[in-house]
């Protein structure tokens, strides 16, 4: 309302008060004079009094009404979600509102932020977020239809009819909030197309307060995989029995005893109701046909009584599940990030490392692992994961990581490989040459299972694991020792070690033998 509009309905609204308080004391005044007087008249002047302070009642509440918006009454004030689970949403989003930061993905990193301001909106906003999830043809829509109490879609269509979540508001008596019904697109549809629908149903049962999952007969496989998915993030579903009109009383009861014993552990008995949404015309005797009315009764009641129950606490779960979900994913990507720096960084040092050894080979083969493992790699691992180490640490580290390597005995195994491998070279260069080049690559190779190593310690907080730092290794060693990668090594090895090695020796003088 136009504040002009306000101070003029104060103003008018005082006015009256003052006027009916003067003349209230007025009349009471001249009652009391006449009261000794006429009492009659006195008795009339009283009901006079009365009316009169009636007129203000009236007079303030419809002023007070003006003053609303619109004159209508006030828009509900939702309660407020429990506090601690509040304060832990909160805290979560400003701690991946600093992640975000880290992101060095521009759209990436709005996309999150976008969404932690959602999810902040979310903790004030006012209406239970309900989605009704299931097949195309478990007649979700009709299920809205009957709740809401009016023809909101297409009953009856194909399946892929709802192409995407289609809100309806529903308003319950009794309830501090409104419903926002959500008609998601079915699941287990065939083609590309139907697993991109069933992709944005479950996305959208994931952003809901409260499922109903919508069946007309037993639990498929199929279905129960995305059920049990939900349960285990912590979704609160109500299992729905639809089209109960299709069956006898005997083979309700048998589908609705299965389908409990299906959902237990995941779904409380009580939480399995039957209705029929769009129940199938009867023709009575006149040969007319009779429509009967859905049966959803059952459905409403209970969830009236879950909503009223748990349905703060629906709330704020549903907002520190999506706070939590989006922490993942800032730090997925985050960690994505900076796996792929700290790969640049054992690259780059690999072939360092191979240059180093091909130009000066090592007569021991003990320090070809020490020599590998450079220490300035670590340090640089460890700062692109936040641990900001001194060289010296780094060398620890390093020698650490290659007496590993030489107790394992993949120093001499990566030397052995890296001569079986050698004849794929197909080099024209003397033999002394070629030992620099198996030895320079296997200086790669080694660097690089060291660094791959280095970079699980710093990704799990400089932890190796219960395994320790011989499992890590070990590990990193049978990861790189498959074809595919060992195809692509060998192929990087060939352009960034063998062939300026061999153009060296090409375009050196041959040596002069020495005189007898």
């Amino acid at each position: 309302m136009p504040l002009r509009r306000q101070l003029t309905l104060i103003i008018g609204l005082l006015l009256i008060l003052g006027m009916a308080l003067w003349l209230i004391n007025a009349l009471g005044n001249l009652y009391w004079y006449m009261s000794y007087t006429s009492p009659f008249l006195a008795g009339v002047l009283l009901l006079l009094l009365i009316v009169l302070f009636g007129c203000l009642i009236v007079a303030f509440v419809y002023y007070g009404n003006l003053l609303r918006p619109n004159g209508r009454r006030p828009a509900k004030v939702p309660p407020q979600i429990p506090a601690a689970k509040a304060e832990a949403a909160g805290e979560t989003l400003k701690a991946i509102q600093k992640q975000v930061a880290q992101i060095q993905d521009e759209v990436a990193r709005q996309a999150l932020l976008s969404r932690s301001r959602q999810i902040a909106a979310d903790l004030r906003r006012g209406e239970w977020r309900v989605a009704v999830f299931g097949t195309g043809s478990a007649g979700k829509t009709s299920l809205i239809n009957a709740l809401v109490g009016d023809l909101l879609g297409e009953v009856g269509a194909t399946m892929g009819t709802t192409q995407d979540g289609q809100v309806y508001p529903m308003g319950i008596q009794g309830l501090d909030r409104d419903i926002l019904l959500t008609d998601t697109p079915g699941i287990l549809e065939a083609g590309a197309e139907g697993e991109e629908r069933a992709q944005r149903a479950r996305q959208l049962a994931v952003e809901a307060d409260l499922l109903l999952f919508v069946v007309d007969n037993d639990l498929q496989r199929s279905e129960l995989i995305p059920l049990r998915a939900l349960a285990k993030i912590g979704k609160r579903s109500i299992l729905v029995f639809n089209k109960i009109d299709l069956y006898t009383a005997a083979d309700q009861d048998a589908i609705l005893d299965h389908l409990c014993a299906q959902v237990a552990g995941m779904i409380a008995p009580e939480d399995v109701v039957t209705v029929a949404a769009n129940p199938r015309s009867v023709q009575l005797p006149t040969g007319e046909l009779y429509e009967p009315a859905p049966e959803v009764l059952p459905l409403l009641r209970r969830l009236v009584a879950v909503l009223r129950a748990e349905g703060e606490d629906l709330i704020a779960d549903n907002i520190l599940l999506q706070s939590q979900r989006l922490g993942d994913e800032a730090r997925s990507l985050i960690d994505a990030q900076r796996l792929r720096q700290a790969e640049q960084v054992v690259d780059r040092f690999q072939w360092i490392s191979a240059g180093v050894i091909a130009v000066t080979p090592l007569p021991v083969v003990d320090l070809l692992g020490t020599a590998a493992v450079n220490a300035q790699m670590v340090v640089d691992i460890g700062k692109i994961y936040g641990c900001e180490l001194n060289l010296d640490r780094g060398r620890d580290l390093a020698f650490s990581l290659a007496r590993t390597l030489t107790s394992l005995g993949l120093i001499k195994g990566s030397l052995q490989l890296m001569t079986t491998l050698s004849t794929t070279l197909q080099l024209n260069i003397t033999t002394i040459a070629v030992g620099r080049i198996i030895q320079g690559i296997s200086a790669a190779y080694l660097t690089r299972i060291a660094g791959r190593s280095f970079i699980e310690y710093f990704r799990h907080n400089q932890d190796w694991g219960d395994g320790g730092i011989t499992e890590v290794v070990q590990r990193q060693f049978q990861l790189n020792r498959k074809d595919a990668f060992m195809k692509g090594f060998i192929q990087d090895a060939m352009a960034k070690v063998v062939k300026p090695l061999a153009d060296q020796f090409q375009d050196e003088p041959p040596a002069v033998p020495p005189k007898p």
